[in-house]
């Protein structure tokens, strides 16, 4: 978890997938309701849950990445 509070980046996680809540819910096989808990703070990502964002993470930090700059791969 890159960021000291969980619900920011179980918040940053879910929209950098381009997900609603509900349909982050499922696609981790949990309530709606918890992921809200987990974004609100009221409770922690923790156990298999957190395995699992773990790995979400893992698959969609590729596309997180910046285009390259024409700019800079032209050389001299």
């Amino acid at each position: 978890m890159p960021d000291p509070a969980p619900e920011h980046w179980v918040r940053s996680l879910r929209r950098r997938s381009g997900l609603s809540q509900a349909a982050f819910a499922r696609r981790l096989g949990v309530r709606q309701q918890t992921v809200s808990e987990w974004e609100t703070g009221r409770y922690a990502p923790r156990g298999a849950s957190l395995t699992v964002l773990r790995m979400l993470e893992e698959e969609i930090a590729p596309y997180d990445a910046s285009p390259p700059d024409p700019e800079q791969e032209q050389g001299p």
